[in-house]
């Protein structure tokens, strides 16, 4: 049996994380978030609530469940509230990674890490690699690169999973993400401003979870690039989304970044090549459209 750890098992991905490794009969699985488990299914796991950013917590839960691997998913992600309110978007994103490596030092504890495309000031384009040098353009971009420092200079067993864009729905769907976003206000017949100068590759919240899963099984150390597929602008994704549910696209309005006086700098265009993830981890996402497949038959089921 591998004990596993998930942090932030509240949110999409830990959700992800959770049901998927439920079904294992070699994983024993602790699930943490800050407060009260929010997931439909209590079988099958232990659920821990886990302050990240309190040293003391992390100490003791580590002590107590001494597992072999912690997917670290837990995060502060919004990127305009992380430029308005730094200490919290530093506790979150750098303060807590040093808790963590703090207390598995010494440990042959496998630590995955999550971080984000946001980390590249997107010049290049979408054809980022592993090695590529970051050039964070804003706080929360800087604090996801300073927590990947804080690993990478560390001696600890790491991996850094990097990825982009992430959608799916979670239980009592109490998050949204650009898809639910779009599809939402677009079905609801609300006018939608959307911008067609950020380009990015949508990333299914499984096939993240199971690039996640496979670095675990696999004790692979080093960073993996695990998005989707398809590199598109914002536009052409909400264009999409209003395809496959057959919704109004003249709801739709193309607008530019610079309109929408956002507090934080966003990369203009982000993409990675995913081929290291493809060779070492067997990862292979879906396409776009059958994300939006699979997400069509989650909806259905949880309406019933």
């Amino acid at each position: 049996m591998k004990k596993i750890l998930v942090t932030g098992s509240n949110g999409l991905l830990g959700q992800k994380l959770v049901y998927n490794l439920i079904n294992r009969n070699d994983v024993e699985l602790i699930a943490t978030s800050v407060g009260e488990n929010r997931l439909i299914k209590r079988e099958g796991y232990i659920y821990e609530s886990l302050d990240i950013t309190n040293k003391t917590q992390v100490e003791t839960i580590i002590a107590k469940h001494k597992p072999d691997v912690i997917i670290n998913t837990a995060a502060m992600t919004n990127v305009d509230a992380c430029e308005t309110k730094r200490e919290e978007c530093w506790a979150l994103n750098v303060t807590s990674v040093k808790n963590f490596v703090d207390a598995i030092k010494q440990q042959p504890i496998h630590f995955i890490h999550l971080s984000t495309d946001f980390i590249f000031d997107g010049e290049k384009g979408s054809e980022y690699l592993e090695n590529d040098i970051p050039n964070p353009q804003s706080y929360y971009a800087l604090s996801k690169w300073e927590g990947e420092k804080v690993i990478q200079q560390s001696n600890i067993k790491w991996a850094i999973a990097r990825t982009i864009i992430v959608y799916g729905i979670v239980d009592n769907m109490s998050r949204s993400n650009i898809v639910l976003w779009a599809k939402d206000a677009l079905t609801k017949k609300q006018n939608i401003n959307v911008v067609d100068d950020q380009f990015r590759s949508p990333t299914l919240a499984e096939d993240l979870a199971e690039g996640c899963i496979a670095i675990a099984d696999k004790r692979a150390k080093g960073i993996y690039n695990l998005s989707g597929k398809e590199t598109m602008s914002v536009l052409q994704l909400v264009y999409n989304v209003a395809d496959f549910w057959k919704l109004d696209k003249l709801l739709i309005t193309p607008i530019k970044s610079n309109t929408l006086n956002q507090a934080a700098t966003r990369p203009p265009r982000t993409g990675f090549i995913i081929d290291k993830a493809k060779r070492e981890l067997g990862y292979n996402p879906h396409s776009f459209e059958e994300g939006l497949r699979i997400l069509d038959e989650q909806l259905r089921a949880s309406s019933k």
